[in-house]
């Protein structure tokens, strides 16, 4: 069934929402699951449909998985399957992070190539890179990346760039490898240390955790753990944004305010009064926003996730507001629709110069992924009239009851059922 989005300007949110487990996190931690035999179990997981998704793609390796509201139980045989499914790899661009585990237990791997969001070009060639440094043949044959290995062993290795990804990849197979494996120039995301807590409760030796570099000393084996993801800080600092974008003022629960202390930063700087707390924050915007320069950068910089919303937030600020984007090429397509929605937006190359206005109107748009389909909904609460926003399975991917989450707050927005007029 087709369906959008219908949001009605005008409102000021105003409550408290609570943040449950991190996307990014949980996928990741549902594929290390295969490094030991026997049930893992996941606890604050979000209720979005990539969970199930993943699942599929762990069912297809033999596992067990059964989904109990935000409770997630992994069963994994003594002997994983090394042949991932392509109906279910290619519907999930996070799949991918199952090529690591699969390496590390069954010496072999060929996982299809993963789909997504259409955000710009996300090669593999570090992650396969990383593989080879640890004794691992690779390639991509008929659509999907294969590896076999003999024995693994530990390898000294840089990442050109600080990919999430290949991090977690890496990291996967080098922990069941004989040896010590150090990655240099890792990702330092606050997933990327959710991932190494598990691996240490599964008994993973690892040091550096949260740095740019990463030792693992190899084990032999791990076991299998009961594991808590942690809250969504992307998630999270989308309710900061629509809070400030509202003039409203919000409290968010369920996260830890210093993963976005850079997103904080950036809304004092736009005229927000925040409040932090232990894990919780609160944002409350009085007046107009002020214009603030966003750039996107790996962690501990501003997250590439939180581009739309940056954008949405300078459409509506008093001034002009610049955004570069040093992650995904693609993603300032999003920036078409926000001028549908009446943005004074201009993009060259990785730059966005947006000039606010004091309110944007309303018109249909259509989301291009998860954090774009945010974006514009966000923008829809500050347009004159109803916009609608399509191909909202991108919103629900990444977002566990946004309708409702936005309704409780009192932003007046439906879910409707039917086709679009083009």
């Amino acid at each position: 069934m087709v369906e959008h989005f219908a949001v009605r300007g005008g409102a000021r949110l105003s409550g408290s929402v609570d943040v449950i487990g991190a996307k990014n996190s949980v996928l990741k931690l549902m594929a290390a699951s295969l490094l030991a035999e026997g049930r893992t179990t996941l606890e604050n997981c979000p209720e979005i449909l990539d969970v199930p998704l993943m699942a599929d793609v762990l069912r297809s390796l033999g596992c067990t998985v059964a989904i109990e509201g935000a409770t997630v139980h992994i069963d994994v045989p003594a002997e994983p399957g090394a042949e991932a499914d392509y109906r279910s790899v290619s519907r999930l661009r996070a799949s991918v992070c199952v090529l690591g585990p699969l390496v590390a237990r069954c010496r072999r791997a060929v996982v299809p190539l993963p789909g997504g969001d259409a955000i710009g070009s996300r090669p593999l060639d570090m992650h396969q890179n990383g593989l080879r440094k640890l004794g691992a043949t690779t390639d991509i044959v008929h659509g999907s990346v294969t590896a076999s290995a003999g024995d693994l062993h530990g390898a000294q290795i840089w990442l050109d760039f600080p990919s999430v990804g290949a991090t977690e990849n890496i990291l996967m197979a080098a922990v069941l490898a004989e040896g010590t494996t150090v990655i240099d120039n890792a990702a330092r995301e606050p997933e990327i240390v959710d991932l190494c807590v598990m691996l240490q409760q599964m008994g993973a030796k690892l040091e550096g955790v949260g740095s740019s570099t990463l030792t693992v000393h190899g084990v032999t084996g791990l076991q299998p753990t009961t594991h808590r993801v942690i809250g969504d800080r992307i998630v999270g600092a989308t309710w900061a944004f629509a809070a400030a974008m509202t003039r409203g003022e919000v409290t968010v629960r369920g996260v830890d305010p210093h993963h976005i202390d850079l997103v904080l930063d950036k809304l004092r700087s736009a005229g927000a009064e925040i409040t932090v707390g232990e894990h919780e924050f609160s944002v409350a915007m009085a007046g107009r926003p002020q214009a603030v320069d966003f750039v996107t950068l790996p962690y501990p910089g501003f997250a590439t996730d939180l581009q739309p919303m940056a954008i949405a937030l300078s459409a509506v600020a008093e001034g002009t507001s610049m955004i570069t984007e040093n992650v995904f090429e693609a993603r300032f397509r999003f920036v078409d629709e926000m001028i549908r929605l009446g943005a004074d937006a201009r993009t060259d190359g990785h730059h966005a110069v947006v000039r606010g206005r004091p309110e944007l109107s309303s018109a249909p748009v259509w989301a291009s992924d998860i954090r774009a389909g945010a974006g514009l909904v966000l923008a829809g609460l500050c347009a004159r009239g109803t916009t609608e926003v399509w191909d909202v399975a991108h919103i629900d991917r990444g977002y566990p009851r946004f309708v409702d989450n936005l309704s409780a707050l009192g932003a007046d927005i439906r879910r409707v059922a039917g086709e679009p007029e083009r």
